[in-house]
């Protein structure tokens, strides 16, 4: 009788969806220096110099530098704890990550559905048309080209760009049962809204 009551109550559950929105405290944990802190990855750069497509324009090999050793420090580092339980939850929900992260940790963590709002640090696109988007795992050079000839750009959302992910978050808010926030301070726009 009692586990016929458990059995009730965890298919209850796992009908309900959880949405997380996640955000640099989350991957803090595994290595990955945030943007906000004292000894965050702004230090020693104005924002606009590296996140910004005027930035980019004026300083390409700048951007690319400082996109690349993101690049390079995600390699290095592995998914946590925090990453591990919203896959654990998995058994029990269904559990939709909407993170404001560019790097991968949730996915290798073995999380089943992700939506990046401000794009993946693991991928770039052309500068000629948006939709062409690859994966990428190198250092990213002014010479880097697609098969058309456009110069390659990191596929981040910078600082005045459309959040193209957007929409598709928000359908996945609006249908959640339950809204979990973890790691954000909420303070980079759209995602509070």
């Amino acid at each position: 009788m009692v586990h016929s009551c458990c059995d009730a109550f965890l298919k209850y559950f796992k009908m309900k969806n959880l949405v997380v929105l996640s955000g640099a405290g989350i991957s803090a944990e595994s290595g990955i220096k945030t943007f906000r802190d004292a000894n965050g990855l702004w230090e020693g750069h104005d924002v606009m110099e590296v996140a910004s497509f005027d930035g980019f324009l004026k300083n390409p090999e700048l951007v690319l530098d400082f996109y690349n050793q993101r690049r390079r420090q995600l390699r290095e580092v592995m998914p946590n704890a925090a990453h591990q339980f919203l896959v654990d939850l998995e058994q029990f929900y269904k559990v939709t990550v909407v993170t404001q992260n560019v790097d991968d940790l949730h996915e290798r963590a073995g999380s089943s559905e992700v939506i990046h709002l401000h794009g993946e640090l693991f991928k770039v696109r052309s500068l000629e048309d948006e939709n062409l988007v690859y994966d990428w795992k190198e250092d990213l050079l002014l010479t880097t080209k697609n098969k058309e000839g456009h110069q390659l750009r990191p596929h981040i959302v910078w600082f005045g760009e459309a959040v193209p992910e957007m929409d598709h978050a928000i359908i996945k808010v609006k249908q959640a049962d339950i809204l979990l926030i973890i790691g954000t301070s909420l303070q980079v726009y759209p995602a509070p809204g």
